[in-house]
């Protein structure tokens, strides 16, 4: 069964904090709930699918729907990290194309801010996780298990410090226009270069900033989509994947993302030349690079020559992203990416974007997450969104 046309998004909301020491994370879940339902014009009692993932509290949905007091009949917590919230909309849709709900409510909160948690500590020993014995001995870290793939395709292709250096860039150009975002300075090259190496070869600004606070969606079926006065925005097309250790072939140059961006085109049946607006989940900078190279927007080894020089600017640009400013510059709420890279899709293909970064005529979005660790094990979900 294809979800192409079987579901829409009605409701997109982003919490205005980046520091909430004065809330709990079950507070900003409610808080972007209400806000994504107003924006459709719906209230909670019109929910009857609830989806979250690790981000929630307590026993999850189960949590969260007691404290929101949802009366439901459908839920999912899928967890794919970052990229969860992209996948729960495809999920959302599929739930609602067999019947299973009619409006369902996807959130996404967090305080790692306020909790003082960053990407270079070690991370978390899980002890029953069957790679903690090979792996946590060695004390990996978020940033450094990115930074081995970026140096991993330097040597491969000859990316360059400077081309990583031009996605930040870019970034910031949207930044200047959010008022909500944590770096709002538009910094050059050079000013990349010049910050500090947190992990060679990345730079403390190709990492993404940490931010407390959170997002909603509301996905709905079709009808109840055309009763509310929103503009339609449809889910097209959807793909999801994983990538691990493949059994010892391991190659650092590729992101699942390979696999979840051509599955979600084709279901879209659309391709990458088609899309008008990319929101790329940007972790790092090699996360965005190496993403746009497994979606299909250039060849493989090809990502560093096309991100270079503005090609990511919104007005000039080859491939507009990120024009919130993204996790690198905007936010990364509770250290997951994936839920405001479909709500800054959808204020595009609504036409409410920033004037001075909408772009003209975009009736075709594609939002894409990783979520885990890109040098180790991780997944990817690819969502195709259209204007009606």
């Amino acid at each position: 069964m294809s979800i192409s046309g079987r579901a829409y998004i009605a409701g997109a909301y982003e919490h205005p904090t980046r520091k909430a020491p004065d809330k709990s994370v079950a507070q900003l879940h409610a808080e972007v709930a209400a806000g994504a339902l107003a924006d459709a014009g719906l209230t909670k009692d019109d929910v009857d699918g609830y989806f979250c993932a690790g981000d929630a509290p307590g026993l999850g949905p189960l949590s969260m729907a007691d404290y929101l007091n949802l009366d439901l009949r459908h839920l999912d917590s899928t967890d794919l990290g970052g990229a969860s919230y992209i996948a729960h909309v495809a999920h959302a849709a599929q739930a609602i194309a067999m019947g299973k709900c009619n409006v369902a409510l996807i959130t996404l909160a967090g305080r790692p801010r306020s909790a003082g948690h960053s990407g270079t500590a070690a991370r978390p020993v899980i002890a029953d996780a069957p790679d903690s014995p090979w792996e946590a001995p060695f004390g990996p870290t978020t940033v450094n298990l990115y930074a081995m793939c970026a140096r991993r395709h330097m040597y491969e292709f000859g990316t360059t410090p400077e081309q990583l250096a031009w996605i930040k860039v870019a970034a910031s150009h949207h930044a200047q226009h959010n008022p909500h975002a944590m770096l709002r300075d538009v910094v050059s090259v050079d000013d990349v270069l010049a910050s500090p190496v947190i992990a060679d070869p990345l730079h403390r600004l190709d990492c993404c900033v940490v931010s407390d606070g959170g997002g909603a969606l509301v996905v709905v079926r079709p009808e109840i989509a055309r009763s509310l006065k929103r503009p339609l925005v449809r889910v097209m097309g959807a793909g999801e994947a994983a990538k691990g250790q493949l059994g010892g072939e391991v190659d650092l140059t590729w992101s699942a993302a390979r696999r979840s961006g051509p599955a979600a085109f084709a279901e879209a049946r659309v391709t990458p030349a088609d899309i008008k607006y990319a929101s790329i989940y940007d972790s790092f900078t090699i996360t965005v690079l190496m993403q746009i190279e497994d979606l299909g927007f250039c060849e493989k080894g090809q990502g560093g020559r096309f991100v270079a020089d503005g090609n990511l600017i919104a007005g000039s640009g080859r491939l507009p992203f990120n024009t919130d400013g993204g996790g690198l510059c905007n936010n990364h709420p509770a250290n997951r990416g994936g839920m405001t890279k479909v709500i800054e899709a959808v204020r595009q293909l609504r036409g409410e974007a920033h004037p001075a970064v909408q772009i003209g005529n975009c009736d075709l979005a594609v939002a894409t997450g990783i979520g885990g660790l890109l040098g180790s094990r991780h997944g990817a979900a690819t969502l195709v969104l259209g204007r009606e």
